[in-house]
């Protein structure tokens, strides 16, 4: 009799998972500040995840096919790539604002107000679009230049520079509506919308780098041409849902106008999220920068190694991502024991899972390099890297949920004092004091981004356990 009802139990809690996998995939309309917290993480991180997966993958495939046009080519992507950090900062920057206020709206029931300051935030990202345009369209060449590009990047590569920094307004966009529909619980939307973008350029990449019948070769910068449509019709399709309205915000025709005192929330809240990502992503311009001064292949090494890391990390952002949505929505519902309860649990989640992938780094560290590139030393310095990381990475999944209960409690000032201390004043010092004039070339840069990272994790973990992120109001 005890057998009979262990097997009909098993199908139930089967029939149970496949459930709830649909409706984190279909999307619902589930109330995340009442709903079990288990599920509540579960129905937000599963298409957090896959929406980064896809993110990443394009990442690593976009790679494949830039690397089979050789190590100058690599470091094109991974030089520009160091600007587009920059616009990736405040595009990262209002988003981490965009969920913290989307998400606390909604968590008050106040949805009207939700959609309104979509429309805002919007408006806000095409202002900030428009000097990096001017500056990729008009000075491609010199930017490369100034990053120590080598010849070929100068005059060949940078017809990709030109496309990524002329184009970069729908990069923004679609960070920030993504943004949107995470705050609002709408997470579902958000990963549709980047398989779509990311599903186009993946198809577009190999036809128009390689070309195919009546398509000519173009090299480097059909690489750059595929992204900029894929992300277009993805932008395209966002503005046609935020209109039709998704399963718990909508945008209507009335809320399309400048709101003077929600925008300056908006900016007052972002300029905090954008002084974090600033810092952490200008550290590495100085980073790649000393890598420049090793040799291409050091740069062309790190940048395969870093779309490595970058895919095996999406599934830890996704799931730290549920958390600040959750964070927000649930002090917004005057709930902070159970927006704490949900960062812990995402916490273990996230350790489980990078401990594993640190296992993978340091045992197949050579092999994941070799996929991109058949260049034995940027295999060995990639590999290298990896390598590195496997030691301590386990410690990136805390620090990635603390970071994210700051910022989903409206909260992005604190970490950016954080970034500032460890990138700016430790990592950048120590990495040209290890690479350059101890002579340790790209061991010294990768020792030291390691240091830095794991003590910023730790600190950040402990700042969270003290609870002032609890009172922030947005």
């Amino acid at each position: 009799m005890e057998q009979t009802n262990q097997s009909t139990e098993l199908p139930v809690a089967k029939k149970s998972l496949l459930r709830a996998l649909g409706d984190a995939i279909r999307g619902t309309d589930a109330d995340y500040t009442t709903l079990d917290l288990k599920k509540a993480i579960f129905l937000l991180a599963v298409p957090m995840i896959l929406e980064l997966v896809m993110e990443s993958t394009f990442a690593v495939v976009d790679i494949y096919f830039v690397g089979q046009l050789g190590s100058s080519a690599v470091a094109t992507v991974g030089l520009t790539e160091t600007y587009l950090f920059l616009l990736y900062s405040l595009a990262m920057g209002l988003a981490m604002a965009v969920t913290a206020i989307i998400a606390r709206r909604i968590g008050e029931k106040k949805v009207e107000d939700a959609g309104k300051s979509a429309v805002q935030a919007i408006l806000l990202s095409i202002l900030i679009s428009v000097p990096f345009a001017i500056a990729g369209i008009f000075f491609a060449p010199e930017l490369l230049d100034l990053m120590g590009g080598d010849e070929w990047s100068q005059t060949t590569g940078f017809h990709y520079t030109q496309w990524m920094l002329g184009a970069n307004g729908i990069i923004i966009l679609l960070f920030v509506i993504n943004a949107v529909f995470r705050g609002a619980g709408d997470a579902s939307i958000a990963m549709w919308v980047l398989i779509t973008a990311n599903g186009l350029n993946m198809i577009l990449d190999p036809l128009l780098i390689f070309g195919w019948g009546p398509i000519p070769a173009m090299g480097i910068e059909g690489a750059a041409i595929a992204t900029t449509i894929g992300r277009s019709i993805a932008v395209a399709v966002q503005i046609y849902i935020l209109a039709k309205g998704g399963k718990h915000i909508r945008v209507l025709l009335n809320d399309i106008k400048w709101h003077g005192e929600m925008m300056l929330n908006i900016l007052k809240t972002s300029l905090g999220g954008i002084g974090q990502m600033l810092i952490a992503m200008t550290s590495w311009i100085f980073v790649m920068r000393i890598l420049a001064d090793v040799g291409s292949e050091a740069v062309a090494g790190a940048t395969i190694g870093l779309r490595v890391m970058l895919f095996t990390l999406m599934p830890a952002w996704g799931m730290s991502n549920a958390a600040a949505t959750l964070v927000g929505q649930n002090l917004g519902a005057d709930r902070p024991d159970r927006a704490e309860s949900a960062v812990w649990k995402v916490g273990v989640y996230n350790m489980i899972f990078l401990i594993t992938v640190s296992l993978i780094y340091y045992f197949f560290n050579y092999d994941l390099i070799a996929i991109f590139t058949d260049e034995p030393r940027v295999i060995e310095i990639g590999g290298e890297w990896l390598r590195i990381l496997a030691y301590g990475y386990f410690i990136y999944g805390w620090w990635m949920v603390s970071v994210q209960a700051f910022n989903g409690s409206g909260d992005t000032r604190t970490p950016t004092k954080i970034n500032l201390v460890f990138f700016w004043m430790i990592q950048i010092p120590l990495a040209y004091i290890l690479a350059i004039e101890l002579d340790w070339a790209e061991s010294g840069v990768f020792w030291a981004v390691f240091f830095s990272e794991a003590s910023v994790g730790i600190f950040t973990l402990w700042l969270f356990t003290r609870g002032k992120w609890k009172t922030a109001k947005v």
